[in-house]
């Protein structure tokens, strides 16, 4: 009778262990949804209520096949790295094959464990049992929950094995959660990627071409300043398509129905420039004979594009701060403040620091454009657009022309993506003009495009002498010049090049140049 309380004693002890062991484990599994985090508190618990020395939980890679440790309790990292098996390789990826539990009473008599971590090679292997538990989500096996423990008769195996088994569901459906957590989480970021690919897509202007990285750069800045009213100033050299910029900014914003009203200030005299963009009243100056509207006027609840607006002279520049500060101006000769409900894109190819350390342009009014700036890189930038705008320009004069244009061959590509583009998209175009204009055969060649564009090897003038001659020919070329402008005074000669009189003497003979015939 005493034994068999002492049995029911210590079954009921055991129990409440093992509850108390599940509690653990469950409100760890809960607490975080880093699966890293909560399973090492887990195997931890096995270790102080179990009396298991070691424990890991692996993983499956589906897309390698490959088991890998990725928590444990009593490896050090290096062992956790060195615990990578395949599917059916040792007593992991043999439980993870057959989806299978396995026991292992004595490690030291079981081939299939390969102890692949080295945790145990200074331990008496015969005195160590193993078990490993499939992790299953349904039918797939995930991975593994695997423990040591040091062996003792009075243990039984099989109830470790249903303790671990237990912990392993549990495991499974806290994987299981993360996954829809995760498999949501990815949902919702190939959602916001789908969203932004849509909005790149809907900004990505229509008339203006080009892939290249700098060009995205400025589509997304598009995209993102259109719908707001902010001031924009677009900055870039000339002929690199800022007034393109502007008109994609306009035509995608609240104000796309509105007057898109567009200034060239370079080209406009002072003189009138002012009542250009404020109008004018009746008899302001002389041959103001009817009042008119401006352009800041007649762009109402529109868009008015500045460009060159570093070309604008002091006191249009006060009038120009003051719409942009108060939203408001006077017609020239008038006195009655008019409303101005619009929004100001400029732009400049002029570098507006330097013109205000020159002092020749407002500082302030400076600040008051630059809002939201916009840079258009230069062609030499942007060379993988070059053979996009190329195809475009030879499409677009091709049919304005009545020609067929099929094709730009390897060689006038190739010349195309050397030259250095000083005019930028402006002269690309210009050369494909031309070039359209020249082909008779329906492909454009390198013989077609401009003088400026051909090398030494298309044209034929393939330089043949040494660096010495050329060095010599440079050299005679500036005596000459220099004689030429003394008018044969070889001392001045001299010191027009920085040289002295007597080695003027000797590369006088050296190139045997007659300097009397330069006197007049």
């Amino acid at each position: 009778m005493e034994l068999r309380a002492v049995n029911k004693e210590f079954i009921v002890n055991r129990e409440i262990e093992e509850l108390s062991l599940l509690w653990e484990v469950s409100q760890a599994l809960g607490s975080s949804m880093n699966l890293r985090e909560v399973v090492g508190p887990v195997l931890s618990a096995l270790a102080e209520r179990m009396g298991m020395t070691r424990g890991t939980l692996t993983l499956l890679n589906r897309m390698t096949g490959e088991i890998y440790i990725d928590a444990a309790h009593g490896l050090s990292e290096n062992e956790k790295r060195r615990g990578r098996y395949k599917i059916g390789e040792g007593i992991t990826g043999k439980v993870v094959e057959t989806g299978q539990p396995l026991v292992v009473p004595h490690i030291d008599d079981e081939p299939l464990f390969l102890d692949r971590t080295g945790s145990r090679k200074n331990l008496q292997k015969k005195d160590i049992s193993f078990i490993c538990v499939p992790i299953k989500i349904g039918n797939e096996v995930i991975g593994t929950l695997s423990a040591d423990r040091l062996f003792d008769e009075s243990v039984s195996l099989k109830e470790d094995l249903r303790l671990l088994t237990i912990i392993a569901s549990m495991v499974a459906q806290a994987v299981r959660l993360r996954q829809e957590a995760q498999e949501e989480r990815e949902l919702l970021i190939q959602e916001n990627l789908r969203l932004q690919n849509k909005l790149k897509e809907r900004f990505h202007p229509a008339n203006i071409i080009g892939k290249s990285k700098g060009m995205q750069d400025v589509y997304e800045l598009i995209a993102q300043v259109s719908e707001s009213n902010a001031t924009v100033l677009i900055r870039g050299e000339s002929g690199t398509g800022k007034e393109l910029v502007a008109n994609a900014i306009h035509y995608h914003s609240l104000r796309a129905n509105r007057p898109f009203i567009k200034v060239n200030c370079a080209a406009l005299p002072e003189t009138i420039l002012e009542s250009e963009l404020f109008g004018h009243e009746k008899g302001a100056f002389t041959g103001a004979t009817n009042q008119r509207k401006g352009r800041f006027e007649l762009a109402s609840k529109g868009t008015v594009f500045l460009d060159e607006v570093g070309d604008f002279p002091p006191t249009v520049q006060i009038r120009l701060l003051r719409i942009l500060q108060e939203f408001e101006f006077e017609r020239v000769g008038g006195n009655s403040t008019i409303k101005a409900d619009v929004r100001v894109i400029a732009a400049t190819n002029r570098n507006l620091e330097s013109l205000m350390e020159e002092g020749k342009f407002r500082e302030d009014l400076y600040y008051r454009l630059n809002v939201f700036p916009i840079y258009v890189p230069p062609l030499r930038e942007r060379k993988t657009d070059i053979p996009l705008l190329a195809d475009f320009f030879a499409e677009r004069y091709a049919k304005s022309n009545h020609k067929k244009i099929l094709r730009i061959c390897t060689h006038a590509l190739d010349m195309l993506m050397s030259y250095h583009w000083p005019g930028n998209v402006r002269e690309l175009e210009n050369c494909i003009e031309r070039a359209a204009l020249l082909s008779n055969d329906g492909v454009i060649h390198g013989y077609h495009l401009p003088p400026s564009l051909q090398t030494s090897s298309s044209s034929g003038t393939i330089y043949h002498g040494t660096m010495q001659d050329a060095l010599d020919n440079l050299e005679r070329d500036l005596i000459m010049d220099a004689l030429k402008t003394s008018r044969g005074n070889m001392a001045r000669s001299a010191k027009l090049l920085g040289i002295t009189e007597r080695i003027m003497g000797l590369r006088i003979n050296k190139y045997q140049i007659n300097a009397k015939r330069f006197r007049t």
